[in-house]
């Protein structure tokens, strides 16, 4: 573990970085009265908030529509292969029910929505001292720059995630490959993958006993 600081505790590890928005939100809002607006968010604030604690994630922000969520911080096991395995299954699990939650949702009572949800894994920053909800600069690094972007990229009412995110949950969760993109500040193109739907544990466990003997 490293210091930055005699004042703030940090290391670096690896994180699953989660972002959900609304799609269409400014169009939305542009056309409600204020207060409709903080009811519309107050709603779906709770309801993605509550999905991704279930989960094991860290709210770190909120921002206008966007719900910024991390997995992985904490734990006995945080940043080892396992935990680093563990953090991605459960970011894309919740990616899932967030999608489930919010479908055929009419928030605050008469606003139905469509989301796009997008995984990023790779090395940041963690402030140990700052890792619980709403600690914001909780995690810094360009890994929360790609979970943004990547989400900008997912088909409506879909989840989205990288390769290293993929990789790490593909025992959990079964995905398809899609064509990769260009990022902005990338020079090679990323590649994508959909979140299809989650496991059954006993079926994969099944599966590797069949391998195994």
């Amino acid at each position: 573990m490293s210091a930055t600081s005699t004042d703030v505790r940090c290391r670096r590890q690896t994180v699953t970085v989660l972002f959900v928005d609304i799609v269409g939100f400014t169009g939305l809002v542009d056309e409600l009265d204020c207060a409709d607006v903080r009811d519309l968010q107050r709603d779906y604030f709770s309801t993605v908030s509550a999905v991704l604690r279930a989960e094991g994630g860290i709210v770190e922000k909120f921002i206008g529509d966007a719900v910024v969520a991390v997995f992985g911080t904490c734990g006995p096991d945080a940043g080892s292969p396992a935990g680093v395995r563990r953090a991605a299954a459960a970011a894309a699990r919740a990616g899932l029910r967030v999608q489930e939650a919010l479908r055929g949702r009419l928030l605050a009572g008469r606003h139905p929505v469509r989301t796009r949800v997008g995984l990023a894994t790779g090395t940041a920053m963690v402030d140990l001292d700052e890792t619980r909800d709403g600690g914001y600069g909780m995690v810094s690094g360009s890994i929360m720059a790609t979970a943004s972007r990547l989400q900008a990229y997912a088909p409506h009412d879909t989840v989205v995630v990288c390769a290293a995110t993929q990789a790490a949950s593909a025992d959990a969760v079964a995905y398809q490959e899609l064509p990769p993109v260009q990022v902005h500040g990338r020079s090679a193109p990323v590649e994508l993958f959909r979140a299809l739907h989650r496991l059954d544990e006993s079926l994969v466990s099944a599966l590797v006993l069949q391998a195994c003997g």
